[in-house]
């Protein structure tokens, strides 16, 4: 495998994770009850999984590993 695909592909995963997260939280919110604690648990996780693309993708592009499209229209 060619090290951009490998790129894309963790990435893909890491917005994958912060999906399921969300949906993990919206269950717990339409369940009701006290889950509050669990509740903010899996929103934790996906902010946590949200700044770890960020962050993912400040560093390859510092890097050089990817290029931004230099003409974007």
């Amino acid at each position: 495998m060619t090290s951009s695909l490998v790129i894309k592909v963790v990435i893909v995963a890491l917005l994958a994770l912060v999906i399921v997260s969300l949906f993990q939280a919206l269950f717990v919110m339409l369940k009701g009850g006290d889950g509050t604690t669990r509740m903010s648990k899996h929103l934790g996780r996906r902010l946590a999984f949200s700044v770890a693309v960020m962050a993912l993708l400040l560093v390859l592009l510092a890097t050089g590993a990817i290029t931004p499209n230099p003409r974007p229209y």
